[in-house]
């Protein structure tokens, strides 16, 4: 996706830890595909697939923090506030889908 403002660069801890927590959910995916292979209980599966969702929720809350943060609150000094605030809007309403 492109875009037309400039991107603030993460700090080494940032990447670190929105990487941890991806590696956990990647962990967490392999660990239902197994489930599947092994013909876990249903409910089981759903549970993780439960947890799955909330984490990957919780690394879009963390990135949406940082983005208002660093890349609207830049477009609000720049003069570009609506725009950068419709952006996220819009993606946002993606999340509720």
């Amino acid at each position: 996706m492109e875009h037309k403002y400039a991107v603030t660069p993460r700090s080494e801890e940032e990447k670190e830890k929105v990487l941890k927590r991806l590696k956990r959910i990647e962990g967490q995916v392999r660990g239902i595909q197994k489930m599947i292979e092994d013909d876990r209980y249903c409910i089981d599966i759903l549970i993780q697939i439960s947890a799955i969702e909330s984490a990957l929720k919780q690394v879009g809350f963390s990135v949406t923090e940082r983005h208002m943060n660093h890349c609207v609150s830049d477009a609000i000094r720049k003069g570009e506030g609506e725009e950068s605030i419709a952006e996220l809007m819009k993606v946002l309403r993606q999340f509720g889908k």
